[in-house]
């Protein structure tokens, strides 16, 4: 089995910073995606940002200039830096995996989702 631990929510105040942090375990071969969905309060679940192995990246249009993805594909690690937050960037966060396991299998694990809550 593969998880997702995610760490580094909070409370803040716009325009604050913060990092999120999400860290993959298991059984693992490799992984060939990782990325954050966030949900605001009453409203469905959405993309946020992505990392390719590779290291190319993406994002929402929402959040572009003020968040920055990055990852250790050597430490199953992927990290977001979130910038200059905004009250709209209020949401449960939460990462998630393209992972190979060793028998060539894919699967895609879901972490539990870290809180942000930004005032204004």
């Amino acid at each position: 089995q593969v998880q997702l631990v995610e760490s580094g929510g909070g409370l803040v105040q716009a325009g604050d910073s913060l990092r999120l942090s999400c860290v993959a375990s298991g059984s693992i071969h490799s992984i060939s995606t990782m990325g954050w969905y966030r949900q605001a309060p009453g409203k469905q679940r959405e993309f946020g940002a992505k990392i390719l192995s590779g290291g190319s990246t993406d994002y929402v249009d929402s959040v572009k200039g003020r968040l920055t993805i990055s990852g250790d594909n050597a430490k199953n690690t992927m990290l977001l830096q979130m910038n200059s937050l905004k009250p709209e960037d209020t949401a449960a966060y939460y990462c998630y995996g393209t992972a190979m396991l060793p028998t060539g299998r894919t699967y895609t694990p879901w972490g539990q989702g870290t809180e942000v809550i930004v005032s204004s």
